[in-house]
Parts: C-alpha cells; structure tokens; sequence
C-alpha cells in the first residue's frame, strides 16, 4: 500500500473513532478552582485548574477534556489551564443543534476567551482540537496566543489530493455524515479503529467506551464540518508562533516514512508564517500517550522560548 492509501486509512481511523480517553485512563486532575457557566456556551464545557498564564486545551472528536488530564497536572504551576469537553462527545449531553456545529464551537470559544479576559492564552489542541486552534487563530488572529498544534492538519480531507477542494469534498463528507449519524458502530469496530491510534491496551478499551459513549450525530456533523472547511490558505492571517507535532509510525508497514509524512504537514502548512513541525518516531495519533516524553520535551521547549520572548 502506499504512502495516499496509507493516509487514507489513518484519516478514516481518525475521524472515526476520534480522541477518547477515559478519565481513568489518564493521571486524575486536580479540583477545579473555577467553573464556566454552561448556559454562556452551549456547545462545551469548560474545567479550571491552576494559575498562571491562561492556556486552552482542546480535546479532539468524542474526546472529553480527561484526555488532558496528565498535560494538566504537568503545567497547571505555570498555567492556568482552561480544559475543554464539546457537547455530545463522550457522554456529554447532546446539543440541541448540530447545525454548524464546529463553526458555533469556534465562535462561543472566542467568546469564552472574551468574557473570561483571557490574554492571549496558549492553545493546545489534538487533532479536530488542533483544526479548531487554527481555526480561532484565523478567525481572530489576535485573540489568542501560541497554538501547539498536536497531529492534526488545516484540511484533513486534502491529505491523498492536495488539489481537492471543500466543494469537492462535500459529497464524501456527506456520506460520512449519514453513516455515522445513522447510530453507534459496533463495539468490535470500534476497538479495532481505536486500536490504530494508540498502543496501549487499557487505553484502547477506554476509547472504545468513549467512543460509544458519543452522540452518533454529533460527530457526525463535526466529521462533515472538518472535512468540508479548508484553511490551508487561511492561515496565512495568524500572527502567533505555531507548533505542530505529526505521527506517522502507526503506519510504517503499508509504506509510509517519516519524511513522506512530515512532507504532507510541510505542504499543508507552507502558508503558516511562523511553525516549526516535528515529528514522533513511535507515537500514534494520541502522541501526549504514546509519546509523552518527547511531547512534553518539545512543548516545554516552544513555550519556553515563548516566555521568553515576551519578558
């Protein structure tokens, strides 16, 4: 199989089964020493631990904001960290509505960021939390402050055709849509595509119930939102440095390197000002598990050198 094939399999995995980690699964966060108020953001909630400079973490599809939980612990001394969980994703009340469901998300986070006075909060964000990073960048390129952009791209559906566009895109979204909007996959399917993004064992099981556990037409809508919303060339407005970390291990053995890999994310974001793009030897897509040194050495290290840079 080749490096397109390859990519392709990894996006259908992907978008699939999503960001799903249990809270059990993960180191236990510390209390919250403050709480949003749902009713200001119907599309998420919002979990408060730490003090410092603000930073924003958010989780990817069906993921909640557990997902985070030992990137908590490890920064809430210097940050106060801002812990994200979307409407329907793993065992969230449902929305409402799921019209525009990533857009609205954008929006009444840019919002939060508003009322709360963040100043320019780092954001961290794994894979659909990463596009929505980029997104609110490109919305309000002021709003916020440095993106560490973990494993995913400006335009997922572009990964095998550079050429395609969202337009293009949009009957493939659609048939992901109703498919997956149609109802819960099957459990051993769910494994299965679990599995392909994470190595650990107790992990994978966690995902498989987060996963379950999602509102099937959430994700749905989020899946179509990201497939049909192109910012390759939207980027070009954000101000901030940029870190992005890239997997391409789990897919070795149908062909693929790390340079094919990294050269996807180079060609992605050639419009980004200022990035750099790194990429994990071993790790799968969820790199804060399977690569938690090497995460946390380069996240130390791009906001090391973004303090230092503002004092």
């Amino acid at each position: 199989m080749n490096v397109t094939s390859t990519l392709r399999a990894f996006c259908t995995a992907l978008l699939l089964t999503g960001a799903t980690v249990s809270a059990s699964a993960a180191v236990a966060t510390q209390p919250a020493v403050a709480a949003s108020t749902p009713t200001a953001h119907p599309l998420f909630t919002v979990q408060v631990v730490g003090k410092g400079r603000p930073m924003l973490l958010i989780p990817g599809l069906t993921c909640p904001g557990a997902v985070w939980d030992e990137t908590v612990a490890r920064y809430q001394k210097q940050y106060q960290c801002h812990v994200v969980s979307l409407a329907g994703f793993g065992g969230s009340a449902a929305p409402a509505t799921t019209q525009q469901f990533l857009q609205q998300v954008r929006d009444q986070l840019l919002s939060y960021i508003k009322t709360q006075q963040l100043t320019k909060p780092v954001v961290v964000g794994h894979s659909l939390g990463g596009f929505l990073g980029l997104w609110m960048s490109t919305t309000q390129p002021g709003a916020v402050g440095p993106l560490v952009i973990v494993d995913s791209l400006p335009f997922l559906a572009a990964v095998q055709n550079p050429t395609l566009t969202a337009e293009q895109a949009k009957p493939m979204a659609e048939g992901m849509r109703q498919q997956v909007g149609h109802g819960k996959m099957p459990v051993a399917v769910a494994r299965q595509m679990s599995a392909s993004l994470m190595t650990d064992t107790a992990r994978i099981s966690q995902a498989t119930r987060w996963s379950q556990a999602s509102d099937p037409a959430t994700v749905g809508q989020a899946m179509y939102d990201l497939y049909t919303t192109d910012l390759r060339q939207d980027i070009s407005r954000i101000q901030q440095p940029v870190l992005v970390l890239g997997a391409w291990a789990a897919y070795k053995a149908y062909g693929s390197t790390k340079e094919s890999t990294k050269a996807i994310f180079a060609q992605q974001y050639a419009k980004l000002p200022q990035h750099r793009i790194e990429m994990s030897e071993a790790g799968r897509h969820f790199l804060m598990w399977d690569d938690t040194q090497w995460f946390f050495a380069n996240t130390d290290a791009f906001l090391q050198q973004y303090a230092v840079a503002k004092k």
